[in-house]
């Protein structure tokens, strides 16, 4: 199989599909590697490195979409990418169609095998492949947090941690999921008074158990949402429904009763966010303000750490791509139940009965 790698044209995408070592490990399976001109320079990658490993390095992004059989890249087809796209072609990537219906019907149309990183699922419920860029988003939100709280950044000028004499930010993480986790150790570590949310009892328990002093839990419901909320100089959404929108749990009326200068930090905008007054925001100008609440809604965090999050990400999809490329998607996917809870789009039919539900669209048989 011909693998392509191409480089990631959404706005400051830092991050790679796939690494020269695993370009290696392609090869000595008998497989070919193609890889755009510059694609790994953002996570540290150099085209030499390419060559070292047995790969070809092409000119263009047109030049690797046409050679591929399969596509591994890092953030959703982006609108120039998606004529490039071939029918029968396998992309594997992370789509977030539910955030996008025009993507949706762009992909139907293009008739690819598209499967989905976010949506690839173990037996035990855990996501693999969102499991580390989760992990590294938590841990940012509460670094972007903290930035945005200073007053340049028209934040309320407090430091998240405090002083001696001076009571620290509260920190309002709602989701007690592996961002939610991720964001209020962060916090805690930093010396803030945190305060995480979550629908599950059970989930709960665990974080009272192994959580710092400095770190409370609370049944996520209306009422509690809206008091933490309002109470909060930080709040970080942390809201995850797999392959689904993510629920609007803080509704605009409280942000507008939020403090002037609070900060919301909204992890969820991947899934279509799970703050009323989100919408996507670019690591070249990460926020705004609505009723003077600044809002950090970055679709794409992991890649301002494109040193850490590539190899992160990779370390987790590389043993799905070589069975992909070993089997091919039919024979991989009937081999392993978690790939298979991947594949969303096939040849212009939806395979995804959650992404066929939310945009009424007719399920593939």
């Amino acid at each position: 199989m011909i693998i392509g790698i191409p480089k990631e044209v959404k706005i400051q995408e830092f991050r790679v599909g796939l690494l020269p070592v695993h370009v290696e490990e392609l090869i000595r399976a008998g497989h070919a590697v193609v890889v755009e001109k510059n694609a790994g320079v953002g996570s540290g990658a150099l085209d030499s490195d390419y060559r070292d490993a047995g790969a070809q390095v092409l000119n263009t992004a047109r030049d690797v979409w046409k050679r591929a059989d399969m596509i591994v890249k890092v953030k959703e087809p982006q609108p120039e990418e998606i004529p490039l796209m071939q029918a029968g072609q396998i992309v594997f990537t992370y789509f977030h169609f539910a955030a996008s219906r025009k993507l949706t019907e762009s992909v139907i149309k293009s008739k690819i095998v598209a499967i989905a990183y976010e949506t690839v699922q173990s037996p035990d419920g855990t996501l693999p492949l969102l499991t580390p860029m989760s992990e590294i988003a938590g841990r940012m939100s509460v670094h972007e947090g903290a930035k945005c709280l200073e007053k340049p950044m028209k934040g309320r000028g407090l430091l998240l941690a405090g002083v001696p004499g001076v009571s620290p930010a509260k920190v309002a993480v709602i989701g007690g999921g592996v961002v939610g986790t991720n964001a209020a150790k962060m916090a805690a570590g930093l010396g803030a008074d945190v305060t995480i949310l979550d629908i599950s009892l059970p989930r709960l328990r665990y974080l009272d158990d192994v959580m710092p002093k400095n770190v409370r839990t609370l049944m996520s419901n209306i009422q509690n949402v809206r008091e933490q909320v309002q109470a909060a100089d930080l709040v970080i959404g942390a809201v995850l429904v797999p392959g689904a929108k993510a629920p609007q749990l803080v509704t605009r009326d409280m942000v507008s009763k939020m403090k002037r200068g609070a900060v919301i930090v909204d992890v969820a905008i991947d899934q279509g966010g799970c703050i009323e007054t989100s919408r996507p925001t670019t690591h070249d100008e990460p926020t705004y303000a609505v009723h003077e609440v600044v809002h950090y809604a970055v679709t794409n965090m992991p890649s301002a750490v494109a040193g850490t999050s590539t190899p992160a990400l990779t370390n987790a999809t590389f043993p799905y791509v070589l069975q992909l490329a070993n089997k091919g998607w039919q024979q991989a996917t009937k081999d392993n139940k978690s790939l298979a809870s991947g594949v969303s789009i096939v040849e212009g039919k939806v395979h995804d009965r959650r992404l066929a539900e939310l945009f009424r669209l007719s399920l593939a048989n």
